[in-house]
């Protein structure tokens, strides 16, 4: 752990003058396209602080995007990474391979739900993940069609904007996207017509008519979920969604991949967010928290899917960096080490009980859902009608940004506050921030 003062300081207003004359520079030198959600500029960050350049420091229910779980500069990690860096920073694995890629594997086979035979494929970012796991998919199954759900997230690139179901401000202007994507129903049982308990076996079967229709069952190389969407809302399927579509992808020889970029390492109160229902996925996308902080992304699944790729079909310069590698193996050793899913179990508990007496009192509140440390709240105009209400989800975080607690909104409709606090937060911060959150809809 650094030596970063676990506590929230405010000494300027949000943003501070430095901050300010920063963001002048970023305006100038930054494409427009990239956005920001807090123009306060980091300067030091860890545990549940992160002290910006003006000196103020800021609660993290962030993550950055559920990233640095173990923290933003975590012993292990920076042990590990500082050492590896020391050595050598890159030899492109593709040409002269090093342990770390070798070890990461393995933990992640260790890891991974199932006990079979697994191999892993590393790469940059989640988005490369997934493209690499449907490339595998289609090598494996010699099928096209790619089945994906309303609400779900996965990327930036071409493919995985086609596999993105929110337009903006993912996909907007940038077509046109990959062909052989069909998108189905998910199991949104805040939203469900006929309500949450009936919600996972109807979703479901309408899922799989349509993909049966629509798509044809034996076209279909791989069906891709988050087990817990991420972007769309913090969705947590209603129970017996997954397990049925598990099902009827083995059932039909088709690669079921669990998309837990977002979901992963502990942030759910598990190890994987697919083990709540004891899915065993065939492949496992990774990325956000498997390196405290350093671009590392891995599919890792069945062995003989993962080896349908011929020679030379997977990878990439970076792919599989060793520094990252290095953060990684630190990563995952602070998570056994510290017992992190535990404690995103307990961040549950204390966050569920604040979040449903605000629900009580609230009642633009109109839904409180997620596991572990991966939370959300969704806002209504009206209970009774469910209207979306995106207006009093950027006036709340807006409210919190300026008393010093750093929150994200999400949601296919804007109307979603997210909470990812990193899995290592103190007690008290986590209750301070609450009581910020708290005030905030006071105000507002």
């Amino acid at each position: 752990m650094s030596e970063l003062p676990q506590e929230r300081r405010l000494v300027t207003a949000i943003p501070g003058p430095k901050s300010q004359e920063l963001q002048a520079r970023r305006v100038a030198a930054v494409a427009a396209g990239v956005g920001s959600v807090l123009p306060v500029f980091a300067a030091r960050a860890d545990g549940g602080i992160i002290e910006d350049v003006d000196g103020n420091r800021l609660i993290d229910f962030g993550s950055g995007i559920a990233v640095t779980g173990v923290g933003a500069s975590a012993e292990a990690v920076v042990r590990r990474a500082s050492a590896q860096l020391a050595d050598f920073t890159h030899t492109c694995f593709m040409v002269t391979p090093y342990e770390g890629y070798v070890a990461v594997a393995e933990a992640l086979a260790e890891l991974t739900p199932g006990d079979h035979a697994k191999k892993s494929a590393l790469f940059n970012s989640g988005a490369e993940a997934v493209e690499n796991a449907v490339k595998i998919a289609r090598a494996h199954t010699k099928r096209q069609a790619v089945v994906v759900f309303d609400h779900g997230y996965h990327g930036r690139t071409n493919l995985t904007m086609a596999l993105t179901s929110k337009n903006m401000p993912y996909k907007h202007g940038f077509g046109p996207f990959a062909p052989e994507i069909y998108r189905v129903p998910v199991a949104y049982g805040y939203r469900w017509p006929t309500g949450p308990e009936n919600c996972g076996p109807e979703a479901a079967a309408q899922a799989i008519d349509q993909i049966t229709k629509q798509v044809g069952a034996q076209n279909v190389a791989a069906i891709v979920i988050e087990p817990l969407l991420g972007e769309g809302g913090f969705i947590e399927p209603a129970k017996g969604f997954l397990p049925a579509l598990s099902e009827f992808a083995r059932d039909n020889g088709i690669v079921f991949v669990a998309d837990e970029i977002q979901s992963g390492f502990c942030r759910t109160g598990q190890w994987f967010a697919c083990e709540d229902e004891g899915i065993v996925p065939d492949l496992i996308t990774t990325a956000k928290g498997i390196a405290g902080g350093l671009p590392l992304a891995a599919v890792t699944g069945r062995a003989e899917i993962m080896d349908a790729a011929h020679a030379g079909g997977l990878g990439g310069t970076y792919g599989g960096n060793p520094v990252a590698c290095a953060g990684a193996l630190g990563s995952i050793e602070t998570m056994k080490e510290l017992d992190l899913a535990a404690r995103a179990r307990h961040i549950e508990t204390v966050m569920k009980a604040r979040l449903g007496a605000m629900q009580e009192k609230y009642e633009i509140i109109g839904d409180v859902r997620g596991r572990g440390a991966m939370l959300a709240i969704e806002l209504v105009k009206d209970p009774s009608t469910k209207e979306p209400n995106p207006e009093a989800a950027a006036a709340l975080a807006k409210a919190c940004h300026q008393e010093g607690l750093l929150v994200l909104t999400c949601g296919t409709y804007g109307n979603v506050l997210r909470f990812l606090p990193p899995m290592v937060i103190g007690e008290e911060l986590l209750s301070e921030g609450l009581d910020i959150l708290e005030q905030a809809f006071t105000r507002i």
